[in-house]
């Protein structure tokens, strides 16, 4: 069973209590990163982005099918008010509580089912390096997006390339990757970047971030940059629990290898995930 799985299953199984992305994450037995991350990756969705939308697609099963108590059926699916259950039932599915009772129907109703995920069939992964790495100091261009809208990256590398001959001094040649931790509904700021030794001037639209020293898990990711997905995919849900790794809520490191060549997406790169102490 997957990490993604046990997550779908201790949401289904435990859907009518009050859980949260950290709750979850230690029933799984893992980091709150590091279930973001394997959940968003194998399903497209946050956590709570789906729990909300199971919760709230029972509360409207539970109306359609003649439930009388607004109120009651909110506070089932943890809305402390009938306004709060009102306007994030509007928000999921177009239509309000008491139409959906009032018409016993769940006809144009989109609700939610279960997910179920199976085994995906993954590229080889060789088992990772453990790395100490000391501090870095980042300057790049970053954007929020969520595990829905990662499509957007590859056109941030493309606005942030523009500045990389003027970034000095540089630390590193290849730029990095930096995927900031998620947020419990699934955003996350991803920034295109480059090591430097120190900050200077810098145009406006870029950023400087420092990283702690940290212990990271690095994985060769040598196929295609469009099945990074299924590299992901693999480390978070197989990988790291296999190897005991703890997760830690800090960045990502995404270092392309002096092999990538940026016009094909060949030649591969690494992925660094930081780990606990």
């Amino acid at each position: 069973m997957s990490l993604a799985d046990k997550a779908l299953w201790v949401i289904e199984r435990n859907s009518a209590r009050d859980l949260t992305l950290n709750g979850i994450a230690e029933a799984c037995g893992v980091s709150r990163s590091h279930l973001a991350n394997a959940f968003g990756t194998a399903t497209g969705l946050s956590v709570v982005k789906y729990l909300r939308a199971r919760r709230l697609s029972e509360a409207a099963r539970a109306l359609a099918g003649g439930a009388p108590d607004i109120l009651a059926v909110a506070l089932e699916a943890g809305y402390g008010s009938h306004e709060a259950f009102t306007r994030a039932f509007r928000e999921q599915f177009g239509t309000t509580p008491e139409s959906v009772r009032d018409r016993r129907s769940l006809d144009g109703v989109a609700v939610v089912r279960p997910l179920e995920l199976t085994a995906k069939g993954q590229g080889h992964l060789d088992p990772p390096r453990l790395v100490e790495q000391g501090l870095l100091r980042i300057v790049g261009l970053a954007e929020t997006v969520t595990f829905e809208t990662t499509i957007r990256i590859p056109a941030l590398w493309q606005r942030f390339m523009p500045y990389y001959d003027s970034i000095q001094p540089k630390a590193e040649e290849i730029p990095v990757g930096i995927t900031q931790v998620a947020d419990d509904e699934g955003r996350f700021e991803y920034v295109c970047a480059i090591a430097v030794s120190r900050f200077g001037e810098l145009p406006k639209e870029l950023m400087q971030i420092e990283i702690a020293p940290r212990r990271y898990a690095v994985f060769e990711h040598r196929r295609h940059v469009s099945t990074l997905f299924e590299s992901y995919w693999a480390i978070w849900n197989e990988m790291l629990p296999a190897g005991g790794h703890r997760v830690a809520d800090a960045p990502i490191l995404e270092r392309h290898n002096l092999t990538f060549d940026p016009g094909t997406g060949e030649g591969g790169l690494t992925l660094w995930i930081p780990l606990a102490s």
